[in-house]
């Protein structure tokens, strides 16, 4: 296996994490602002791809608790359509219930305050997916 690029995808934010090359770690990146300008998110996405080299981009996709889809999860679907279009490569989907949750619950036992939490919850919650599917593969 070699490194998988996640992303946690919002509205305004967008988590990145990152496998090490083995593909047994994940490791956070960054949380990406959205500029508003589609082209120019899925621009930055791709250079972060091409400077890890990822063989596999895993999306982050929201689902309703009893395991439906919802209108956010359709708003990440065709992102990532966008983005996949000038994307060479393998990705997929990982169900991202409870991991915003999750991290926000980390970073607050943590004591992390609440301004930095919102700085880096989406980055952790990539992470958390990311780990999630690295332990699902062994």
């Amino acid at each position: 296996m070699q490194r998988v690029l996640a992303f946690d995808i919002g509205d305004k934010r967008i988590g990145l994490a990152v496998s090490d090359p083995l593909g047994i770690t994940a490791q956070g990146l960054e949380t990406y602002t959205r500029c508003g300008d589609e082209e120019k998110d899925v621009q930055y996405l791709l250079g972060v791809a091409q400077r890890y080299k990822p063989v596999y981009l895993l999306f982050g996709l929201p689902r309703n608790m009893d395991g439906s889809y919802g209108f956010q999860s359709e708003k990440v679907r065709a992102f990532v359509e966008a983005l996949t279009r000038r994307w060479h490569g393998e990705y997929g989907y990982y169900d991202e219930r409870l991991t915003t949750v999750s991290a926000e619950k980390a970073l607050i036992e943590g004591n992390v305050k609440r301004e930095k939490r919102r700085q880096v919850v989406d980055k952790l919650a990539a992470v958390i997916i990311l780990q999630g599917y690295l332990e699902q593969r062994r």
